[in-house]
């Protein structure tokens, strides 16, 4: 079946075989176990929509969500969607400043929450769930809105991005829903997951996992679990947030190896660095396991994409080409939008018809990004001339002379030993290296690894848990330049962040 109705999504795909099983008990139902039939998640999503009926909530009122991360996110989502509201999923690990400006930029009903929530008109507490009855599910037509979203906030307070049925369901998961040969989701597989589930990927990742039924489905809240869940139930199939790649390396190179038996790799959200890739598709027993790297935004939802090999793995600023019948790409220069040639670095711009309707309460700063049918990214790269896209950085990260993200690149290849190196765009200053490392930075190692390189100033060493980050694990550069200077100026203008 292909998705349309996210509200009786679980109702129409109740007969599939799947389970899920859960790295630890949902926050709604704390009580009913790690492991569900689709029939008991339909079920458990009717009685979710009756509780939030019977607590007020009607068609056309914005219900905000914020808790600890997983899956149950996307469940409260449909559930609402199937009464006529709309969800809007709101990471617990937003700052708390952010938080309240979304909050109340939102103007929500009700704010389902696991804690209280400053500037919130009413909060509807998980722990305070119970089973209800629920209304008759409410019909909307495919271009209202559906979903809220935020984007990752890497640099600053993120934007609340609107999408509809036709955007996020019958542009993107409908595809995505068709059983490809050799790529697609077969019924014998066992589908992985761990992500940060108040994105809209997950809530788009729902409805094609729900409608390709795998035999099983495995969701990690806390991306520590995967060495205990995974050694009972090994994956076929994984997505993961690159942040949580780059964090299981040590444990793809272990002796339990937990993904010997992964045919298919998924990344979306952020840059991945060959290293990663390279460690997850050796830790793969499969003859010819493939990487699937997609690039896009919370706006546009996916935009191209690339499968790598072994062979393949050398650089990953290497995008793909734009997802036939759905993306068109163009590269323009920053100042006069006049399109470049190929091969010339400049802003891209794209064309997609899965792309957001509107920022709550910011049209302004969304028409400031839309130019007629294109799409301002903010993302600076080039094209070449059969299409494909290399990815230079963000417009507000520049340097003029380099790529950030291929110096970060080329520092990772040669630094295996550290998690992961973040090049800072300081304005009027060299690039700033930060190394983030568990076990510190010698000196001759820094040396060596830099030698031809662009010129940068001496590293800053700092441990995963002293890098801010989004709730997807991408660094927020900006906050973490201006702990180090005092200053968050970049070359960059920052005009379509």
């Amino acid at each position: 079946m292909r998705p349309h109705d996210m509200g009786v999504l679980f109702d129409e795909c109740a007969g599939a075989d799947t389970l899920v099983r859960l790295d630890r008990p949902f926050d709604i139902a704390p009580d009913r176990g790690d492991t569900y039939t689709v029939a008991q998640l339909a079920d458990l999503v009717r009685h979710t929509a009756g509780w939030l009926h019977e607590n007020g909530v009607r068609p056309g009122d914005r219900v905000a969500i914020v808790k600890r991360n997983h899956w149950d996110y996307d469940l409260l989502a449909c559930a609402a969607v199937r009464i006529g509201a709309i969800p809007a999923k709101l990471s617990g690990l937003l700052p708390g400043e952010s938080l309240e400006i979304l909050v109340k930029r939102l103007d929500a009903a009700v704010v389902v929450a696991d804690r209280d929530i400053p500037g919130a008109r009413r909060v509807l507490r998980i722990e305070e769930f119970t089973r209800a009855r629920p209304p008759v599910p409410h019909r909307r037509p495919a271009d209202a809105p559906l979903i809220i979203c935020h984007t990752s906030g890497t640099t600053g307070v993120p934007k609340l991005v609107v999408h509809t049925t036709r955007t996020i369901i019958d542009r993107l998961a409908r595809p995505e829903s068709v059983r490809w040969p050799v790529v697609g989701i077969r019924r014998d597989d066992v589908l992985a997951q761990a992500s940060s589930y108040a994105h809209g990927r997950t809530f788009c990742w729902t409805a094609s996992a729900m409608c390709l039924a795998p035999r099983d489905i495995l969701i990690l809240s806390d991306a520590s679990a995967a060495a205990r869940v995974f050694a009972d139930h090994p994956p076929t199939v994984v997505e993961a947030l690159p942040s949580v790649y780059a964090r299981w390396r040590p444990l793809a190179a272990g002796a339990a190896n937990p993904f010997r038996a992964v045919r298919r790799f998924v990344s979306t959200y952020d840059a991945m660095h060959p290293p990663v890739i390279r460690a997850m598709l050796t830790a793969s027993h499969r003859r010819n396991p493939l990487w699937m790297q997609s690039w896009g935004q919370s706006e546009t939802g996916p935009l191209t994409f690339r499968f790598l090999t072994r062979r393949t793995v050398a650089t990953t600023r290497g995008l793909g080409r734009p997802l036939p019948g759905l993306t068109r790409l163009r590269v323009v220069d920053p100042v006069t939008f006049q399109p470049v040639p190929r091969g010339v670095p400049g802003l891209i711009f794209a064309r997609t018809r899965a792309r957001c309707v509107t920022y709550v309460g910011e049209r302004d700063r969304w028409s400031a990004k839309a130019e007629g049918e294109w799409w301002n990214t903010g993302d600076v790269g080039v094209l070449d001339r059969t299409g494909a896209v290399t990815l230079l950085d963000r417009e507000v990260d520049t340097v003029p002379g380099l790529s950030c993200l291929a110096v970060e690149d080329a520092v990772e290849d040669r630094l295996p030993s550290i998690v992961e190196c973040v090049l800072l765009a300081a304005a009027d200053r060299p690039p700033i290296p930060v190394v983030v490392s568990e076990n510190g930075l010698a000196a001759d190692d820094w040396r060596s690894a830099v030698r031809g390189l662009p010129p940068m100033a001496e590293p800053v060493v700092l441990r995963w848990d002293e890098v801010p980050r989004t709730a997807t694990g991408k660094v927020r550069r900006l906050e973490l330049l201006g702990r180090i200077t005092g200053s968050a100026d970049t070359n960059g203008s920052g005009r379509w962040t």
